[in-house]
């Protein structure tokens, strides 16, 4: 990811406006849902709680099987493939103990 365009989570500290079109569609900015791990085609589960409403991956169940003499996870089937970027995302955000 080119360092020009990241945008630190602190700027959206204070949330944004957005719109919901006829369709009940809002649209969550792209750094917001890379944050998050939203993605496209990815299931979510929204939830209205204490007045708010709540937006995140829905979870699905993953396997761990050996693989030689390791032990890796495996996804379901129809799960997108994780890009470059993602995993890139993922290793800066460990170091940077923001997960």
């Amino acid at each position: 990811m080119a360092a020009a365009s990241f945008v630190p989570l602190k700027w959206y500290a204070y949330g944004m406006k957005t719109t919901i079109d006829r369709g009940g569609r809002v649209v969550i900015p792209k750094r917001i849902r890379e944050l998050a791990g939203l993605f496209s085609g990815i299931e979510v589960t929204v939830e209205f709680q204490d007045g708010k409403i709540q937006i995140q991956p829905s979870t699905k169940p993953v396997k761990m099987v050996r693989k030689g003499s390791s032990f890796v996870l495996r996804a379901p089937r129809g799960t997108p493939p994780l890009t470059v970027e993602q995993v890139n995302e993922v290793i800066e955000r460990v170091r940077n103990r923001e997960v």
